[in-house]
């Protein structure tokens, strides 16, 4: 499955931050990249997106360079409230949309941001095991939802 959001002529904005001397204007490209995929993701539970609620930011997202072609970006994100039931299921969809958006060899890390959820290390080990994240897509009703927050509005 093709990304909505190739090709929309966004016009990726470099951040020094997250760059390193060797390949800068890459990593800077691909954090851009990544920033923008996530942007528009959906709450599972309101009518907002992640970055409405604050969820996600630009300054959650980091991309490294592993070597000369893979990257690792990492996301940092910070749920609504200390106990929100959603938190495995957000970043579920961060995974799912970055995994079907990167267009470049990547490794991906997704975190909740440290001291923001009461179960945040549990959750961190699930949204991080492939295996856990396989088997939650393979639930109908569950991947129905993760479609719903993730699918680019019209």
């Amino acid at each position: 499955m093709s990304c909505p959001c190739v090709g929309n002529g966004y016009d990726f904005v470099l951040d020094a931050r997250r760059t390193s001397p060797k390949n800068s204007e890459r990593i800077g490209i691909e954090f851009g990249y990544a920033s923008y995929i996530i942007r528009n993701i959906r709450d599972p539970e309101k009518p907002s997106t992640l970055e409405d609620l604050e969820v996600v930011t630009e300054s959650c997202v980091t991309v490294e360079e592993l070597d000369d072609e893979c990257f690792l970006v990492t996301i940092k994100f910070t749920p609504t409230v200390p106990h929100c039931s959603l938190a495995t299921l957000i970043g579920l969809c961060l995974r799912v949309k970055l995994q079907r958006c990167l267009s470049f060899k990547h490794k991906l890390e997704i975190y909740i941001s440290e001291g923001t959820h009461s179960t945040e290390e549990d959750i961190n080990k699930q949204i991080n095991d492939k295996e856990r994240v396989s088997a939650a897509m393979e639930n109908p009703n569950l991947r129905e939802i993760v479609e719903q927050c993730v699918t680019e509005p019209d």
